[in-house]
């Protein structure tokens, strides 16, 4: 993808995040609420709009013996997910929320809508 029409995604590595939808949405709990677990971001792969979220998605990888791993077999690992399949988590207000960003001394920031925090 050619930088001129890259897109900016609000996800960074490191942030959490709740997954909305697909396999891993969470359930609802008595209450009717779904009940959110917060999940950490292993890395963002911005040219397909995907991210890698720990312990969402697991695939298993049969491997052959080598070198570095000389048992091979089944290995579990996280398999990317849609980027518009996640939301940022916001800790202050304790829900997801969507984003703004605004300049603060010349750099961009995040800023949560539901709580009007800065996201670091």
């Amino acid at each position: 993808m050619s930088n001129r029409f890259k897109p900016k995604y609000n996800i960074k590595k490191g942030d959490l995040v709740i997954v909305i939808s697909g396999e891993a949405k969470p359930l609802k709990d008595n209450s009717g609420k779904p009940a959110f677990k917060p999940r950490k971001v292993l890395r963002v792969l911005p040219d397909d709009g995907r991210v890698l979220i720990e312990g969402v998605n697991m695939v298993s990888r049969h491997t052959k013996p080598s070198a570095k791993n000389t048992r091979g077999g089944i290995i579990k690992k996280e398999a990317p997910i849609h980027i518009s399949n996640v939301m940022l988590w916001d800790a202050k207000a304790g829900e997801p929320s969507k984003i703004r960003r605004s300049r603060e001394d010349g750099k961009s920031v995040r800023i949560s809508k539901k709580s009007g925090e800065v996201i670091k």
